[in-house]
């Protein structure tokens, strides 16, 4: 599933194609996305120019002044740029096209991604209640700490809940929790002040490394296979059980939280 790294590397894939550009139609062959696609989406935004592609959690926000489309890739979702003339595929069900000739077209086998469209993104029920991004100044240790001090649940769980920080996968939930020597099933309340802010600062490094190691790639698939590249983090834990833990060489450790599976490394997380 894309999670906030890989949202945000296609942002800035997009963006440099798109901005200033005018939409010119929107061609939807399938609307049964997890929601319907809005009868009404290209009346509300066909010959609107795109002002800016922002971000908020894993959802990205077309910005066309009027009217903003809401787009979620879901657990399969995939936007690339469509070549001149080349067919839509099975899993293709909707393009939009611009007045310069480019096409964005999005593909998604599962269709449990979202199109949606709003007037006001600050207040649709999708946006209006998330917290905040992890790498504004508004996530940090006091935030953090505030937060956990409400919740005796486990500190993994917390750090993944929308409501408290945005855009926090179970990937990146396990290497942030690594990096800050939290093991993942300790109870949030008991986390102090100091813990908390290694743990936000670890989320901040972690997220801040895959946004830059995905960028690269994201160009490339934009622009060609339409495969997403996704972000292979070169991980501490994640996805390592029985193998040695790269700092203190104990064996990595795997836990099932929430249905989820969770990593950590018993000498290096405490």
């Amino acid at each position: 599933m894309p999670e906030l790294p890989e949202v945000e590397t296609t942002r800035l894939g997009l963006l440099p194609r798109l901005q200033g550009r005018t939409l010119a139609r929107i061609a939807i062959r399938n609307p049964r996305l997890r929601w319907l696609v809005p009868d009404d989406l290209e009346t509300r935004l066909a010959g609107l120019m795109l002002r800016e592609i922002n971000r908020r959690g894993k959802y990205l926000l077309f910005d066309f002044g009027a009217a903003t489309q809401i787009v979620h890739l879901g657990m399969s979702g995939s936007l690339r740029f469509a070549e001149p003339g080349e067919p839509a595929a099975l899993h293709d069900h909707i393009d939009w096209l611009f007045d310069d000739g480019t096409t964005l077209r999005l593909r998604d086998p599962r269709r449990f991604g979202a199109v949606l469209w709003t007037h006001d993104a600050t207040r649709h029920p999708l946006l209006a209640h998330l917290g905040p991004e992890p790498l504004t100044p508004a996530f940090d240790a006091a935030y953090l700490h505030a937060q956990c001090q409400r919740r005796n649940t486990a500190i993994k769980q917390v750090i993944m809940d929308a409501g408290v920080v945005v855009g926090v996968g179970n990937i990146y939930a396990s290497e942030s929790l690594f990096h800050a020597g939290i093991r993942p099933a300790t109870a949030a309340r008991r986390l102090s002040r100091p813990a908390c802010a290694r743990l936000a600062a670890a989320i901040k490094q972690v997220l801040t490394a895959a946004i830059a190691a995905g960028g690269s790639s994201l160009r490339d698939y934009v622009h060609s296979s339409g495969e997403l590249g996704y972000f292979q983090l070169q991980t501490r834990v994640y996805d390592r059980a029985g193998q040695p833990c790269r700092v203190c060489a104990t064996p990595i450790r795997r836990i099932v939280q929430g249905q989820r599976a969770s990593f950590y490394c018993p000498g290096c997380q405490h």
